[in-house]
């Protein structure tokens, strides 16, 4: 396979090869140090202004001299470089430009590697290399397949904390590679990959997010305490905010990417297809868990959970590292099956399975969905009462988690034959007001609460009358709800 080849002649980097370390940040001297802190000061400012003819000479000599003075730099560059690049005319100049800007990752890594890790510096490279050479290679299949082994290379050097961009341009790449070789799995490999990896970054989002929501409840709670004043809560409350907003969006973006993602691979992953897929390779990757994971995530993100295949690797990931997204699906399952064969023995195996994803989860909105289908197979098996906590268990979780609520109600509606205190419906009182707070926290699910709550019947005027009750009156709902309510 032919490679591609990134052509380093620029007469910045006479001779260049890569620093190994950063002896000095400024300057071995007092003299090195000021022209250093001078360049800087030349850099930020004409940068700011949008004058990159005049920023480039300035980080030039600051990347051959003092590398390591300031991350700023490599952060800036990229944008500087864009449109240097789409004003030069010169094609010679341009392609030079082209390359300083791809040797800038590499710079970037060696000066400060825990900010640019080699995935991050490689997936950029890779998407410069794409954004501007796309034309050299557009009709030479094989180079397109080594630009896409370098996303891959990426991929799997970043892992979780692949930037969403990288992610759609590998998986462009991929669709364009399916698309010529008509070959499917250029795509799937790369779906697998943004399933199991974005749902990793997702999560991992979502557990910084509840850590800081943590830390500003405990500041709320020492200012109503009159422990701290106002002042103090708001300077401290500042980076916890600011980080809380920062997750939230990555939360955002890396969800907007795998929808995008899984959108696109719609046409190419019917169950059939991954099926087919998969069964071929299960065989030859049981012992790697983690492409395990990738076809249990896969299929299950298409919604294929009555495929043997699916079983098999669910089975291989569970019984070799049980996780929180093993012991899920495989409760997932188990209550398939029941809902196939009624095999009461699929109830209890799905409620086991499904405590253990609980036990497992590591962020809020993981317990709040477990604990939510755990109270759905709760309510199927006829628990009444443990569906019950396990629903408030989501709503712990996740106070407008509105669906947890349309649940209790749905309890509490089901329970008129086993728990009517002589009133007829009294129990569709109780089940209205969950209803009712459903469609209160949680506009999304609005709708379906309105619906359920459409169901309910009350009892007659002359019913209530002949129990000397009335609307609008306080009554207490017995048996094993235990709420009060009002008459209606």
């Amino acid at each position: 396979m032919k490679k591609i080849v990134v052509t380093l002649f620029v007469l910045l980097f006479s001779g260049s090869f890569l620093f190994a370390q950063c002896p000095y940040k400024y300057g071995a001297n007092e003299e090195d140090s000021l022209k250093c802190l001078e360049q800087l000061t030349n850099f930020n400012m004409f940068n700011k202004a949008k004058n990159y003819g005049e920023a480039y000479p300035a980080w030039q000599y600051l990347v051959k001299n003092s590398p390591c003075c300031w991350d700023g730099l490599y952060t800036n560059a990229q944008n500087m470089f864009q449109n240097m690049i789409k004003a030069e005319k010169d094609s010679a100049r341009r392609e030079r430009l082209i390359d300083t800007l791809l040797y800038s990752y590499d710079v970037r890594n060696q000066a400060f590697p825990e900010k640019f890790s080699k995935g991050y510096c490689k997936g950029f490279q890779a998407y410069n290399i794409l954004q501007y050479r796309s034309k050299t290679f557009r009709t030479d299949i094989d180079k397109v397949e080594e630009l896409l082994n370098m996303f891959i290379e990426a991929v799997e050097l970043d892992k979780e904390n692949t930037q969403p961009v990288i992610w759609d341009k590998y998986y462009q790449l991929a669709e364009s590679m399916t698309k010529a070789k008509r070959d499917t799995s250029y795509v799937i490999e790369a779906y697998g990959r943004a399933t199991d990896y974005l749902d990793i970054s997702i999560n991992n989002s979502l557990a910084q997010y509840d850590k800081q929501v943590e830390v500003l409840d405990s500041l709320t709670n020492l200012y109503t305490t009159n422990k701290i004043d106002t002042d103090y809560l708001i300077q401290l409350c500042k980076k916890p905010a600011a980080d809380t907003a920062r997750q939230q969006k990555f939360v955002l973006n890396y969800r907007k990417t795998l929808a995008k993602i899984e959108k696109s691979v719609a046409p190419y992953a019917s169950c059939d297809v991954l099926e087919e897929l998969y069964a071929k390779k299960l065989e030859s990757i049981k012992d790697d868990i983690s492409a395990v994971n990738k076809v249990v995530v896969t299929m299950a993100k298409g919604g294929c959970l009555t495929s043997p295949v699916f079983k098999d690797a669910l089975l291989i990931q569970h019984n070799a590292k049980p996780s929180r997204t093993s012991a899920y699906w495989m409760g997932m399952l188990s209550l398939n099956t029941y809902a196939t064969n009624n095999d009461k023995a699929e109830i209890d195996a799905a409620i086991n399975f499904l405590q253990e994803a609980v036990r497992l989860s590591e962020n809020n909105e993981q317990r709040a969905d477990a604990n939510y289908v755990l109270a759905t197979a709760y309510m199927t098996k006829g628990s009444y009462s443990e569906a019950r906590n396990a629903a408030y268990a989501a709503l712990k979780a996740n106070p407008n988690f509105g669906k947890a609520y349309i649940l209790i109600g749905d309890l509490y509606k089901a329970s008129g034959g086993r728990c009517s205190d002589g009133i007829p419906y009294d129990t569709n009182w109780a089940a209205a007001d969950k209803y009712s707070k459903a469609a209160a926290v949680d506009p999304s699910c609005a709708s379906e609460a309105n619906a359920h709550r459409a169901t309910l019947r009350f009892p007659s005027k002359d019913e209530l009358f002949r129990r000397g009750l009335s609307a609008g009156s306080s009554y207490h709902v017995g048996c094993w709800i235990q709420e009060n309510t009002t008459v209606r």
